[in-house]
């Protein structure tokens, strides 16, 4: 039975770009600044609205009890469509059919009020499910347990950390049994452990007939729970079908060298009102006439970006991560007092030290080494290659990385063996 049917699905939005022909630079210039937009409205001159799609013509068929797999890179229009799922935004053109209860963890903290504990959010988030109060109690014990959190289970959700906001809005989400249970990436949030207590609850729910929908950068993890997948591209749904088949495809589509991503204009630039990224490169220090990287391979990663917040102490965090969603690990630079203008950072990977396989590089600009003032996913992907001497097995080595370590072995003794 179709429980989930989208004919043509688009969403729109508007971008106003605001002309100005200074930047304030003080905060009395600031407020002076907002003060006007209050009061003065502003002429057609002054604003340019441009269309972004976030969305096109997006059309699918669910069924009864599949697991679906949600996967593209950042702004492939995952999460929008989620929301349209889950009625929490209506799309612009098409039209969309949903059989069943419908219950989703799109972000920390959806559904709860700040003010109420743990034990009246589960209530509330149960009646907005349109469960009876009956109901809500028989699941109470199974919810606290599963999430952990019986020690602050009065205590308002204002308080709790983004883990413990995910791992209570995951346990109620799967123990209220709605026919239709909606994830987002937000399982990232959760330590290892409840991850796969998540994912296990998910295959036990679809077990029983219900149907998931999950978004995940960890392809692991979407391989390992999902009969189906969808892969999404600039808005645009660009194949269903076997999860194996579509992982393929997009891996094919990705698994490319892109060595430098680069914007001339801060306003072009990824990022926010503090900070803009401007460059990231990475320089191979090629073997001979080769111009491409294998294992023998060293690489500079250089970043820049554009700080806009006068006296901020920042550092740089940044992750290697492997295509299917693992952080192969995370370094980050010192944390430095910085004033408005471009700041510069640089590392490098030594040689023999990558195994070979498809990487992205991810960078989160930290404040005060806790605050994440923007993070950047996937600012570029790359492709090591393998070499090997000396050695008559070719199989693939396992691991991601595949460091060069002095391990000497030597005859201690000579002994007749019979």
């Amino acid at each position: 039975m179709t429980v989930i049917e989208a004919e043509n699905i688009s969403k729109k939005y508007i971008i106003d770009h605001i002309k100005s022909n200074a930047k304030a630079s003080t905060l009395r210039e600031v407020v002076t600044d907002k003060l006007k937009n209050i009061f003065n409205k502003k002429t057609e001159e002054q604003v340019s609205h441009e269309e972004f799609w976030a969305l096109k013509n997006v059309s699918f068929n669910i069924e009864q009890g599949d697991r679906v797999g949600i996967i593209g890179s950042n702004g492939a229009g995952k999460s929008t469509m989620l929301k349209i799922l889950s009625r929490i935004t209506e799309p612009t053109e098409g039209k969309i059919k949903i059989k069943g209860r419908v219950a989703s963890l799109l972000e920390v903290g959806t559904g709860f009020h700040p003010e109420l504990s743990g034990r009246e959010n589960i209530y509330l988030n149960g009646s907005i499910l349109g469960m009876k109060r009956e109901e809500i109690k028989n699941h109470f014990d199974a919810i606290v347990d599963f999430a952990g959190v019986e020690k602050f289970l009065d205590t308002p959700v204002k308080r709790y950390s983004s883990g413990m906001y995910v791992r209570l809005g995951f346990a109620i989400s799967a123990h209220l049994e709605p026919e239709i249970l909606i994830v987002d990436e937000v399982l990232a949030v959760g330590d290892a452990e409840f991850q796969r207590k998540c994912l296990g609850k998910m295959k036990d729910a679809s077990t029983s007939g219900r149907t998931i929908l999950f978004v995940s950068h960890n392809l692991t993890a979407v391989q390992g729970l999902c009969n189906k997948s969808m892969y999404m591209q600039k808005g645009k749904l660009l194949e269903m079908g076997e999860t194996n088949q579509v992982l393929a495809t997009y891996l094919s589509h990705v698994q490319k060298t892109d060595l430098e991503s680069s914007w001339t204009k801060p306003e072009e630039a990824p990022g926010n009102d503090k900070v803009r990224l401007k460059k990231v490169k990475l320089t191979p220090d090629y073997q001979g006439n080769l111009k491409h990287i294998d294992v023998r391979t060293s690489f500079k990663i250089q970043i820049e970006f554009w700080n806009m917040v006068d006296n901020i102490n920042a550092n740089i965090s940044l992750h290697l991560n492997s295509l299917t969603g693992e952080c192969i690990f995370n370094i980050g630079t010192p944390s430095l007092a910085l004033r408005k203008g471009v700041i510069y950072a640089e590392c490098e990977i030594p040689s023999d030290f990558m195994n070979d396989g498809s990487y992205s590089i991810s960078l989160m600009i930290v404040q005060d080494k806790s605050i994440v003032i923007h993070n950047f996913g996937e600012v570029l992907v790359f492709e090591i290659e393998d070499y090997r001497e000396g050695t008559a097995w070719y199989g693939k080595w396992p691991g991601y990385i595949r460091p060069k370590i002095n391990f000497p072995i030597s005859q201690l003794e000579l002994e007749n063996v019979s």
